[in-house]
């Protein structure tokens, strides 16, 4: 698409079509928003979840880095307990998929508290040390394998052997639950749905999630362990304990943000160290010294997750907009993370990027990603293990994700030697 060809009244971020163009197509079409329409008004979007009738109307797009920033660091006027999604859903669906994510304080501090208490310093560390041996393990197999799906056996692999992990649950349990969370985030995508609706598909993933959480939390009160789901159900902070509605609604939240997000996060690193091959030359050259600032390039390239709304709680204004009290704003991480103002060069992979305050973990503020140290564990871990032991390894062409939600590759061809 050539710079200009299109005119901000031309960009439509409702339709389905539009998730579904190329992601260059798209991200000129987000340049046209940043530069002509920042705060941009947008129709109801399609989804394939509601009739129309029954959505909560349109919204007002936020493309820009700085207003993205603002709205997320203003829970006070720009609520999420009106809803986070940016497709509009069935209430009992939402209510339970998503934890403190769609709450406002006191809630959502009572909720982060409680499930900020259960990681301890102890289990930070034996999650971090499952890490580092389960990246060796996959990369252990993947030799043993030789060309593969990139996806399948190393995108996925490890999120799921540390997300299961951290549950104590064994190998044998991890396909069923890891199934379940991909529904969830694949419900857009006729790949993904094939002859289910799309609706059906998202409540038996949430009843499937929610079914193991309770079994596994009624499991750890009579027979407590080491695991996460014990630190869970023991947690307390002034008297208080999550409930099972609560644990179970973090347990799907959990799934969903601990192994989609981490996994796509990877494979687009692994296909943009393909792409570039100077930038895998330079990491490799000093991967100790450069693994951490090459993990945020990672995380602001491939922008897992690329959209969230808030409501406004009353009237205001976002750069000059009038923006009314119970309207929908939908922030755009995808495009904030290209946005020429915030960072130089932003179409541009440079693993040597400082300083990179991304929005991949959000834009900042109460709701900041509560699993990004794991996030960012992971891949360095992952990173560290391919480009030293398979210095070589390459992907082919990825097959993306169709979604407004999460910036997913289904399928991605590697060659270990090149």
């Amino acid at each position: 698409m050539e710079p200009g060809a299109l005119t901000a009244d031309e960009v439509d971020l409702s339709a389905r079509a539009f998730w579904e163009q190329p992601a260059a197509e798209r991200q000129a079409a987000f340049a046209v928003l940043r530069r002509e329409r920042p705060i941009s008004r947008q129709g109801p979007p399609e989804s394939v979840l509601l009739e129309p009738e029954e959505g909560t109307g349109g919204y007002w797009a936020v493309v820009r880095y700085d207003d993205v920033q603002q709205v997320s660091r203003d829970p006070d006027t720009f609520s999420s307990a009106r809803g986070v999604m940016f497709d509009d859903a069935p209430e009992e669906l939402l209510e339970a998929s998503q934890s403190f994510l769609a709450t406002d304080a006191p809630r959502h501090t009572q909720l982060r508290g409680l499930v900020k208490a259960a990681f301890t310093p102890k289990q930070v560390q034996r999650i971090e040390s499952q890490i580092q041996a389960n990246a060796g393990r996959v990369v252990d197999e993947l030799e043993s394998r030789g060309d593969c799906d990139f996806v399948e056996h190393v995108s996925s692999r490890l999120p799921m052997l540390t997300l299961w992990g951290m549950f104590d649950l064994p190998d044998s349990e991890h396909e069923p639950p890891t199934n379940a969370a991909n529904d969830l985030v694949g419900w857009n995508d006729p790949d993904v749905v094939g002859d289910r609706e799309p609706v059906e598909l998202m409540f038996e993933g949430v009843v499937r999630l929610s079914a193991a959480a309770a079994a596994l939390a009624d499991q750890r009160r009579e027979q407590p362990g080491e695991d996460l789901m014990t630190a869970l159900v023991e947690a307390e902070v002034e008297g208080e304990r999550l409930t099972d509605a609560d644990i179970g609604a973090f347990f799907v939240l959990l799934a969903v943000a601990g192994n989609d997000t981490t996994r796509h996060s990877t494979s687009h690193a692994m296909r943009a160290l393909t792409e570039f091959p100077e930038q895998r030359a330079l990491l490799i050259e000093d991967l100790d010294g450069r693994i951490d600032t090459a993990v945020e390039e990672f995380v602001r390239w491939a922008t897992p997750v690329m959209t969230f709304r808030r409501t406004a709680t009353h009237d205001t204004e976002l750069r000059g907009q009038a923006v009314a009290e119970g309207e929908k704003v939908v922030m755009f991480y995808t495009s904030a993370n290209r946005d020429e103002a915030a960072f130089t060069e932003p179409e541009r992979f440079d693993l040597l990027r400082h300083p990179n305050r991304h929005c991949g973990f959000g834009g900042g503020g109460p709701h900041y990603c509560l699993g990004a140290p794991l996030a960012r564990m992971q891949l360095r871990s992952i990173f560290t293990e391919l480009l030293t032991r398979l210095p070589r390894i390459e992907t082919g062409e990825p097959e993306p994700l169709v979604g407004n939600f999460i910036n997913g590759i289904k399928r991605m061809p590697c060659s270990l030697d090149g």
